[in-house]
């Protein structure tokens, strides 16, 4: 790792609870001239504080929110099936629906008539 920090642990923990207690409408920049740092040794306080709280965290913790990860994926993944057999149905009514069309304009054309007409459309 890197060398040891000339400031005291207390102050760059109070830099960053500084920093975390504006709530986003501060940058690290204005923080840290404020408390005399630059901006970026008060971004790598911040990060490094976000990782020892990341640790603190137990196994159990981590694989539970795996398997809740899991779960919404699975999910998810359950609602994309459904709506791709959504559309492969409504594309199929489509491709029905334009040769039908097709069929009928080129009879009209034949017919000599130019109005389409309305008769129901049969799927099957």
């Amino acid at each position: 790792m890197g060398r040891k920090s000339p400031y005291p642990a207390e102050f760059r923990n109070d830099a960053v609870a500084l920093y975390r207690a504006a709530g986003g409408k501060r940058t690290y920049a204005a923080v840290a001239a404020d408390v005399g740092v630059t901006g970026e040794t008060l971004r790598s306080w911040v990060r490094q504080a976000d990782e020892l709280a990341g640790r603190g965290s137990s196994d159990e913790q981590a694989a539970e929110s795996r398997d809740e990860e899991l779960a919404r994926l699975r999910a998810k993944k359950g609602r994309l099936r459904g709506a791709e057999k959504e559309w492969e149905l409504e594309r199929e009514i489509l491709r029905r629906v334009a040769q039908y069309s097709a069929k009928e304009m080129r009879a009209s054309g034949a017919a000599g008539t130019s109005s389409p007409t309305t008769e129901a459309v049969a799927f099957s």
